[in-house]
């Protein structure tokens, strides 16, 4: 067990390090291609090329991250009024749902990189083989996959609700804090009303 948490705190950190740098590269290259653009009226043929790149990093690579803190995209109004069991339930089932999708995504993007590997396109400025580009859209599915999964069993395991390993439930959060603000008081109340 011990080896299972440092493994993934070693993952962690390693997407961390390269969502920070893959944000920090498409900004450098950006910026430097519009300075450069304005200093000497010559654009970079490789800015557009190492940007997306960088967009499709940390685009993939942060579907795992994400599902760690809870921040992916959540439509969250019935889930947030539903009572604890209704939210353990979907918590659970969405999680698992959500691991099943991105496996069978993962699948058919490994499928698309061999495609292109075998098609020998390389891009157009950098001529780096184009499937280097690809290649991190089966591994952004595959970790985001056993993030949820990890999601699903911690709400099967843990008595509150989780949407997110690091991350409880709002509402969970909120029984734990001490007397409420007013503006808790008037959300309650319009929970209430609808």
């Amino acid at each position: 067990m011990d080896f299972i948490k440092r493994l993934d705190r070693f993952v962690m950190k390693v997407e961390t390090f390269i969502l920070s740098y893959a944000i920090i590269l498409i900004s450098v290259m950006i910026i430097g291609n519009v300075l450069s653009r304005a200093l000497t009226g010559n654009s970079w043929s490789f800015a557009q090329e190492v940007s997306n790149f960088a967009v499709i990093v940390a685009t993939f690579m942060g579907i795992s991250y994400a599902a760690r803190q809870g921040r992916h995209i959540r439509m969250s109004a019935f889930f947030d009024l539903a009572p604890k069991m209704v939210k353990k339930f979907l918590a659970i089932t969405i999680s698992f749902v959500t691991a099943v999708v991105l496996l069978v995504l993962a699948y058919f993007s490994f499928e698309y990189v061999l495609w292109v590997k075998d098609t020998g396109r390389v891009t157009t400025a950098l001529e780096v083989p184009a499937y280097f580009m690809a290649v991190f859209l089966p591994i952004g599915f595959v970790l985001g996959a056993l993030q949820f999964l990890r999601n699903m069993w911690i709400n099967v395991k843990e008595e509150e609700v989780y949407i997110g390993t690091d991350k409880k439930d709002f509402s969970e959060q909120e029984n734990n804090k001490g007397p409420k603000t007013q503006v808790e008081e008037k959300s309650e109340a319009v929970k209430q009303i609808i």
